[in-house]
C-alpha cells in the first residue's frame, strides 16, 4: 500500500461515531456540528452557515490527520504494542470525527453556494467509503463487523493435513508457493488452502452490506456502490459507462496476451489442464488472485530473445548505495525544473532496514504535516525493482508538495487514480536512454530485445486490467442487490470468467466465499482506482513525452532533463483536488477525457508480436458461469 492512499484507507474505516480514547498529544478541537457547536434552530441551513461549517470541518480534520500521521509514522518505524495503541488512538479520533461531518455536510445540499464551498462540501460528503446508520445499535454492529473481517483475514492461516501450529501456512508463505512452484498439486494446495480463510466471513459480509447500504441511503445515495461512483465528478451511472469504455479500449490487447500465455501454459501443463478455448485455471498464473502474471515470465519468455541488460548488476557495479539511489531519483525531478527535496527529507526518511528493531518495510511516501515534512519509508536494496520504486515514491512526494498550499480538503490527487498513476508514469521513464545518461549503460541496447522487456511489463500491467475492473464490478452488483448473498460466489466467478478469462481450478459452491480471499473486499477498500491508475499512467507518460519533443517508440521515452515536461507535470500536480479531475487531466495531457490508447501505443510492438505468435490458435474463451439472473443468450 502506498502512503498516498492512507487518507482513503482511513475514510474506509469511518464507521463509528463513538467517543475514542484521548489522542497522543494535547486536546483536539471538537468536530463541527456536535451538540456544543450546533447553531440555534432556524428555518433551515444558510449559505453562510455552510461556509463556516466547511472551514471548521477542515480545521478539525487537518489537525486530527496530522496527529494520526505522526503516530502512524512512529508505529511503522518502531513496532511495539504501545506504538500500535497510540497510533490506533490517534486514528480513532480522526475516524470518529468524519462520520458526523459527512452527515452534516449532506444537510446543505440544495443551497445556492459559491463554487468553492459547494465543492468542499461534496468532498466532505463523499469522502466516506463505509457509511454507518444513525441508529446507535446498528452503528455499533457495523463497526464490529467491519473491524472483525480484516482481522480474520490478517490472522488467516491454512493447516495442510497432518500439520498444525507453527507448521500452518500464512498468506505470504502460500503466495511464495503460487509464485515459485511449477507443481500443479502444490499450486492447487496453496490456492485452495488460502480460500479456507474466507468462508467464515461470508455471513458477516452480507450483514455489513445491509448496514452500510442503510448508511448510504441516509446520505442520499441509492447504495454504497452509488456513493463510491459519485466521487468522480460525474453522475454514478456515467462513471460506470466511462469505466466500461476504457476497458473496451484495452480488451483486445489483454485478449492477445491471454491467448499467448494460455498456449504457453498448455505446453507446460498439458491441454487436459489448460484447455484450448477455455478460461485459464487461476492457480497457474503465479499470483494468489491471478491479478498479475509476472512470476511466471520464465514459462512464457520469447525463445532466442536475450535480456538486453541487468539493471541490478549495473547498479552494483557502479557501487550505488540506497541513499545514492534516492539522490539519483531526486535528480530526476530536479532535472525537470522542480525544487530539491527539503533537508528534513534526508534527516527523517528511512532508507535502510534497521538492525535493532522491527519496521514496516513496505515502500511508502509521506507528508507528515501536510505541508513540507516529506519522507519516504523503505527498506531499500540495491536492485532494479527498488530503483524504479524509489522514482515512483518520490513522485508521490512531489505531488504532495505541489498541492500543499491549497485548503486541506484539496490536498489530494485529482481522483483516486491520479496519485498512483503519476508515480508509475515517472517509473516508466527509467528507460535505457535514462540509464545511458546516468552512466549506467554505455549505449542504448538494440530494439531486438524490446519484445522481451515489453512482455515482462505486460505480464503485470496489462494482465492486471480486468482484475482491477471486476473487483468493484462485483461489489457494485452486491451493493445494488443484483448479486444477492445466496449467489456471492457464483457472481464472483461469472465476472472472473467474463473479464479475465480465468476459472476456478476446482468446483466452488456457495459454501465458499472466494471474494473474501482478497483483502480489499473484507477491508472494504475501493478498487477501481487501481484500474484507472494503470490507464492514466500511460496517458501521462505519452503526453509528457510529447511535451518533451520525443519522437521515437513510446516505451523507450524518458522525460529526464526536460523542463517543459516538468512544467506540464507541475501544472497538474498543483491543482490537487481543487478542480474536477478532467481539468487536472487537461493540464497534463491537453484532453479532458481518459484515454487508454496511450497504453496501446506503448505496447504496440508487443501487440504485433503477440498477434504473429497467436496465428492459427483458438483465442478467446467460453464463459460457463452466468451472473445471477443472466441467460445464456444474454451472455453471448
Amino acid at each position: 500500500m502506498r502512503r498516498a492512499a492512507v487518507r482513503t484507507l482511513l475514510s474506509a474505516l469511518c464507521i463509528s461515531a463513538c467517543a475514542p480514547a484521548a489522542p497522543p498529544q494535547g486536546p483536539a478541537p471538537a468536530p463541527p456540528g456536535t451538540a456544543a457547536t450546533q447553531p440555534a434552530a432556524s428555518a433551515g441551513p444558510t449559505a453562510a452557515q455552510a461556509a463556516a461549517f466547511v472551514d471548521s470541518a477542515e480545521a478539525v480534520l487537518m489537525d486530527l490527520s496530522i496527529r494520526a500521521e505522526r503516530a502512524q509514522w512512529v508505529q511503522e518505524n518502531f513496532i511495539t504494542h504501545d506504538t500500535e495503541v497510540l497510533a490506533a488512538e490517534a486514528q480513532d479520533r480522526l475516524i470518529a470525527a468524519r462520520v458526523p461531518i459527512s452527515k452534516r455536510a449532506a444537510t446543505f445540499q440544495g443551497l445556492q453556494l459559491p463554487g468553492d464551498v459547494a465543492r468542499r462540501l461534496d468532498l466532505l460528503r463523499t469522502a466516506i467509503t463505509t457509511p454507518a446508520p444513525s441508529d446507535s445499535a446498528r452503528r455499533s454492529e457495523v463497526t464490529r463487523v467491519a473491524a472483525s473481517m480484516p482481522s480474520q483475514y490478517g490472522r488467516g492461516k491454512f493447516c495442510p493435513p497432518g500439520r498444525s501450529g507453527d507448521q500452518c501456512l500464512d498468506l505470504q508463505q502460500l503466495s511464495r508457493i503460487i509464485a515459485n512452484s511449477r507443481s500443479p498439486d502444490s499450486l492447487l494446495m496453496a490456492w485452495v488452502g488460502w480460500r479456507t480463510v474466507s468462508p467464515p466471513m461470508r455471513n458477516d459480509y452480507s450483514r455489513f452490506v445491509e448496514l452500510a447500504n442503510q448508511g448510504a441511503r441516509e446520505l442520499g445515495y441509492a447504495d454504497v456502490g452509488a456513493l463510491w461512483r459519485s466521487q468522480y465528478d460525474m453522475p454514478p451511472e456515467q462513471f460506470a459507462r466511462e469505466v466500461d469504455r476504457l476497458w473496451e479500449q484495452v480488451r483486445p490487447l489483454y485478449e492477445s496476451l491471454h491467448c499467448y500465455v494460455r498456449e504457453k501454459l498448455a505446453e507446460k501443463y498439458g491441454t487436459e489442464v489448460v484447455r484450448p478455448g477455455e478460461p485459464i485455471p487461476a492457480h497457474l498464473l503465479g499470483n494468489m488472485w491471478a491479478q498479475e502474471w509476472g512470476n511466471i515470465y520464465d514459462l512464457v519468455a520469447p525463445r532466442g530473445v536475450a535480456r538486453n541488460y541487468d539493471l541490478t548488476q549495473l547498479l552494483r557495479q557502479k557501487k550505488y548505495t540506497p541513499e545514492r539511489m534516492v539522490k539519483q531519483a531526486e535528480g530526476f525531478f530536479t532535472s525537470l525544473g522542480l525544487e530539491p527535496l527539503p533537508e528534513t527529507f534526508w534527516e527523517r526518511s528511512l532508507f535502510v532496514k534497521p538492525r535493532d528493531r522491527d519496521v514496516v518495510c513496505h515502500a511508502s511516501a509521506w507528508n507528515v504535516d501536510a505541508v513540507e515534512d516529506l519522507r519516504i519509508k523503505m527498506c531499500i536494496e540495491v536492485t532494479a525493482e527498488d530503483f524504479q520504486t524509489i522514482h515512483h515514491e518520490l513522485g508521490h512526494n512531489y505531488y504532495q508538495r505541489a498541492y500543499n498550499k491549497l485548503p486541506y480538503l484539496y490536498r489530494g490527487s485529482a481522483n483516486d487514480g491520479f496519485h498512483e498513476a503519476l508515480g508509475d508514469a515517472i517509473a516508466l521513464s527509467v528507460t535505457p536512454n535514462y540509464l545511458v545518461r546516468l552512466g549506467l549503460l554505455n549505449r542504448e541496447p538494440p530494439a531486438s530485445g524490446d519484445v522481451g522487456l515489453l512482455l515482462r511489463d505486460a505480464m503485470d500491467k496489462v494482465a492486471f486490467l480486468p482484475f482491477g475492473l471486476l473487483v468493484d464490478q462485483w461489489r457494485w452488483k452486491v451493493f445494488s442487490g443484483e448479486i444477492p448473498p445466496q449467489e456471492y460466489n457464483r457472481g464472483w466467478w461469472a465476472l472472473r470468467e467474463k473479464y479475465q478469462g480465468v476459472r476456478a481450478p476446482v468446483a466452488r459452491t456457495e459454501e465458499h466465499f472466494d471474494p473474501g480471499a482478497k483483502y480489499h473486499v473484507p477491508a472494504n477498500v475501493p478498487y477501481t482506482r487501481y484500474f484507472l491508475a494503470r490507464i492514466l499512467q500511460f496517458q501521462f507518460h505519452r503526453s509528457l513525452c510529447q511535451a518533451a519533443g520525443y519522437q521515437g517508440p513510446l516505451h523507450r521515452c524518458s522525460i529526464y532533463g526536460n523542463p517543459e515536461a516538468g512544467r506540464r507535470l507541475q501544472a497538474m500536480m498543483e491543482l490537487g483536488q481543487s478542480q474536477p479531475w478532467p481539468v487536472a487531466l487537461e493540464a497534463i495531457t491537453g484532453s479532458r477525457e481518459m484515454d487508454a490508447t496511450a497504453m496501446l501505443d506503448y505496447f504496440a510492438p508487443l501487440k504485433s508480436w503477440l498477434d504473429q505468435q497467436n496465428q492459427g490458435r483458438q483465442c478467446g474463451w467460453r464463459v460457463s458461469t452466468l451472473l445471477p439472473g443472466q441467460t445464456a443468450a444474454a451472455r453471448e
